[in-house]
């Protein structure tokens, strides 16, 4: 199966349809989590995320909106109610049994507490080999890892949304897994200026 992967797309609906557009034919979608920005919402990446059936999860962005502090900015008029409903539903990580192949969807780490940067020079990504998985995917950092730590494959999409990977000229980016095979094709595509407090659509 392929499973196309994206993650902090930080209400860039455009990121999105580009990294769909770069993907080519995928069988699935997974978000990584922080598909919104602080207190901004966006109707429009939430709505195609809920059209396409994408598994999604929470980040941190996720965490402040839904939050007691997110209170004042879920209330703003121009917020579809249903779409935010829907992301309340979605959980902070999901365990999936695809192919025989044991994936774990984070948005930061698979331990707890969550929430740390593990950047792809960090010593602490060799902490992803305890995971009870054969593949884990995870995003927060924006920077693309395609790795193999002990017997776990390692995959951090970068953004889709907001280019932060100097390795890659700050351009955002996407990833497509082969379950099968566990290769992993990374897509660079440039970044576009966005207002992310264009809720409304």
């Amino acid at each position: 199966m392929k499973l196309g992967i994206v993650s902090d797309l930080h209400c860039n609906i455009d990121g999105l349809d580009r990294a769909l557009e770069a993907m080519g034919p995928i069988e699935a979608l997974l978000c990584l989590g922080d598909s919104i920005y602080e207190y901004s919402f966006s109707n429009p990446v939430i709505r195609r995320l809920r059209e396409l059936d994408a598994l999604t999860i929470l980040g941190n962005h996720e965490e402040i909106f839904l939050g007691a502090s997110g209170t004042r900015a879920r209330s703003r008029p121009d917020i579809d109610p249903s779409l935010l409903d829907w992301l309340a539903g979605q959980p902070h990580r999901r365990e999936l049994g695809i192919g025989g192949k044991r994936i774990l969807m984070v948005h930061s780490t698979p331990w707890e507490p969550r929430g740390a940067y593990i950047i792809p020079t960090s010593s602490q990504l060799e902490r992803f080999a305890e995971a009870d998985a054969d593949i884990v995917l995870y995003g927060h950092t924006h920077q693309q890892v395609v790795r193999r730590v002990g017997r776990v494959l390692v995959v951090n999409p970068g953004s889709a949304g907001e280019g932060r990977d100097p390795r890659n000229g700050r351009q955002l980016s996407c990833a497509v897994l082969d379950t099968a095979t566990e290769e992993v094709v990374v897509h660079d595509f440039p970044a576009q200026p966005i207002d992310r407090q264009a809720t409304p659509g």
